[in-house]
């Protein structure tokens, strides 16, 4: 996988928007989405307080100039060096550590909030669990670990993930065992949200889709849990 994501570190961008190219829409859009949603999550949980954020499985950070407004420091973690090293001469102000091997680069309760999008798929089975103890071991306690995934009920999700060569790989993973992941380390007052149902800007669709958040309609999903 790391070798994989290394190929891409140029054209990574042009790749995902080609996935995404029958949607009509571009990928800052979705971008957007998971940045406004950090947001709203973020403020329920920290209130006015920024979290000090890791982002695990950054690749080249596209989300973080979006995150900066929300949290008080950002710092990414990946296995592809290609990637780490561009996400580094883009966002100058972050930091960033290269991940080798199951355990994350820092030390046990460094962090406000961890988060992981897009990352739980590409991660075998039989290493999920793992990842996620490590993520609940570098957060502080009440802090937040928060997952974005690809919703598998969502058809037009699996056409974007079977058009994308880096998900050649891909296992989905649903809401309920996303949640399940997290109450099995722990976490509690966990929660989860469907989102991008209906890709639009538009203020009164956001408005619609936070009160159906509940329901696998969105193209993907936002679980998280309180250390």
């Amino acid at each position: 996988m790391t070798s994989a994501f290394d190929a891409y570190r140029t054209s990574y961008d042009a790749v995902v928007q080609d996935s995404i190219a029958f949607s009509g829409l571009e990928h800052g859009f979705f971008l957007d989405a998971k940045a406004d949603l950090l947001a709203d999550v973020f403020g329920r949980h920290f209130g006015t307080s920024r979290p000090s954020l890791l982002d695990v499985g950054c690749g080249v950070g596209l989300l973080h100039r979006r995150l900066a407004g929300i949290v008080s420091g950002m710092t990414g973690t990946d296995p592809s060096p290609e990637s780490v090293a561009r996400a580094e001469s883009e966002n100058p102000g972050n930091r960033y550590r290269l991940q080798e091997g199951g355990t994350l680069p820092f030390e046990s309760r460094a962090f406000d909030a961890t988060l992981a999008v897009c990352v739980f798929h590409h991660v075998p089975l039989d290493e999920r669990s793992g990842l996620l103890a490590e993520m609940r071991r570098v957060t502080r306690p009440g802090g937040l670990v928060t997952i974005i995934e690809h919703n598998p009920w969502n058809p037009l999700t699996r056409l974007a993930v079977s058009r994308c060569p880096f998900d050649h790989d891909a296992v989905l993973l649903g809401a309920r065992e996303t949640r399940t992941l997290l109450a099995g380390h722990g976490l509690r007052e966990i929660r989860s949200r469907y989102f991008l149902a209906f890709p639009s800007r538009r203020g009164w669709v956001r408005n619609v889709e936070a009160r159906i958040g509940r329901l696998p309609l969105g193209a993907q999903f936002l679980a998280c849990g309180t250390v």
